[in-house]
């Protein structure tokens, strides 16, 4: 049985308990009780240096490599890029995350069992398509891919555009089994990127009542908590983006985090959205579920 935090409490599994609420989780996600909230941090679990970046602070620096921004900005993935398309166009914005995002992020092990699973969602908050990629490999057909869509390259009301995971577009509201949900873009197959201030705008103005969210991410959450993996929430864009994703869902949640290296922000919006931190490596917790090496 789970152990549930109170919200305003911060819960922090160790040792034996981690352990413990790890192989709970496994039983979860093998039944298709909890949903999957994927971070950057997982490309880490591979050995080397990833192919492509995996933090905010991380994708500034390769803008910044192309375009120096002012200091006063320079650090955030967000403004920086907000600098690029007022001053080199949208185009070249798209241009450049393209190139940084080229890699290929290969999956990882864990990608890969994940991908085996019967779930009904799958939450990516990365570029990279590392998820979409372990997903093609195993041959499925019953997947749809729900991408969070920049409302400066559409025309109409148009939050998100779903494809197959052959890359086709398939209509609004398409679902299959799985139904993997990227609410920032991807870099595959259509390299579609929320990534600038503005961007961001009409989403954050809309999100409170829950306007960006398709209706399959929704439905799927009601009686279902989240399980975050390689995430930080060290930035309020990304405290805001989980919370509302999170919201209306039953519980309950758990984070893979060293809890030595959480900011005081990311402690109370740990504590506040009642998600319970389970303190272990993220290569140990990975090897635990999947029950092997990554």
């Amino acid at each position: 049985m789970y152990t549930i935090p109170a919200s305003g409490h911060l819960m922090i599994n160790r040792d034996s308990h981690a352990a413990k609420q790890l192989r709970l989780l496994k039983k979860a996600l093998c039944a298709d009780e909890i949903v999957p909230y994927l971070g950057p941090d997982l490309l880490r679990l591979k050995p080397g240096q990833p192919p492509v970046p995996h933090t905010p602070h991380a994708v500034a620096a390769a803008f910044n490599a192309r375009a120096p921004a002012p200091s006063k900005i320079r650090k955030n993935m967000w403004s920086v890029a907000q600098y690029i398309e007022q001053r080199r166009h949208r185009r070249t914005l798209q241009a450049w995350m393209a190139e940084i995002f080229a890699g290929p992020a290969a999956p990882t092990v864990f990608h890969a069992w994940l991908a085996t699973l019967p779930l009904s969602l799958i939450v990516d908050s990365w570029y990279d398509g590392a998820m979409r990629a372990a997903l093609a490999e195993t041959g499925r057909t019953d997947v749809v891919e729900v991408q969070g869509v920049a409302r400066v390259d559409t025309m109409g009301d148009i939050w998100t555009k779903t494809y197959d995971l052959s890359g086709a577009e398939l209509q609004p509201g398409s679902t299959a089994t799985t139904v993997l949900y990227t609410p920032h873009g991807s870099i595959k197959p259509a390299a579609n990127f929320l990534i600038a201030d503005s961007d961001y705008v009409e989403a954050l103005t809309e999100i409170d009542i829950q306007t960006p969210i398709p209706p399959a991410v929704k439905e799927r959450r009601t009686k279902r908590g989240f399980f975050f993996f390689g995430c930080r929430f060290d930035d309020q864009m990304l405290r805001t983006y989980a919370r509302q994703v999170i919201k209306r869902s039953s519980g309950p949640h758990f984070a893979v985090m060293d809890s030595a290296k959480l900011t005081k922000n990311e402690r109370r919006f740990l504590a506040a959205s009642a998600i319970a931190v389970i303190d272990m490596p993220a290569a140990d917790a990975a090897a635990q579920l999947v029950g092997t090496g990554v």
